[in-house]
């Protein structure tokens, strides 16, 4: 008796489990609470000055007005730099500021763009 109890329960969780990964694209957006970082990133340069990843010193108003048709800006750096605007409260400049920082320092080299290699000769 335990026995067909176990395995009825073991089958139902299989086939509602199958049931929720198959239909998972039409609930997964309506869950509460979702981060940005997985919603749709903006594909154009267009959509990168309303996601607010422009300013006065990086301007994409010229590539929209020129009719650039390429796809915007990278869209790994995007997210990340979306991410540090949001968890940091910061605006674009700085966030793009700490993230190119962030890209120095994972290659080795300084925040004044020196490498940190201490063998490195410099003639200037």
């Amino acid at each position: 008796m335990a026995y067909h109890l176990l395995y009825s329960l073991t089958f139902l969780v299989l086939v509602v489990g199958t049931i929720l990964y198959l239909t998972r694209t039409h609930w997964i957006p309506r869950l509460p609470g979702r981060s940005h970082l997985y919603s749709h990133l903006p594909g154009s340069f267009a959509d990168d000055i309303e996601a607010g990843l422009s300013s006065s010193t990086f301007d994409l108003a010229g590539n929209v007005e020129g009719g650039d048709a390429r796809a915007g800006l990278d869209d790994e750096a995007k997210a990340q730099i979306l991410a540090i605007m949001k968890k940091r409260r910061m605006r674009f400049d700085d966030a793009r500021k700490v993230y190119m920082e962030q890209r120095f320092s994972a290659n080795g080299i300084a925040a004044d763009g020196r490498p940190k290699d201490p063998k490195f000769v410099s003639f200037s």
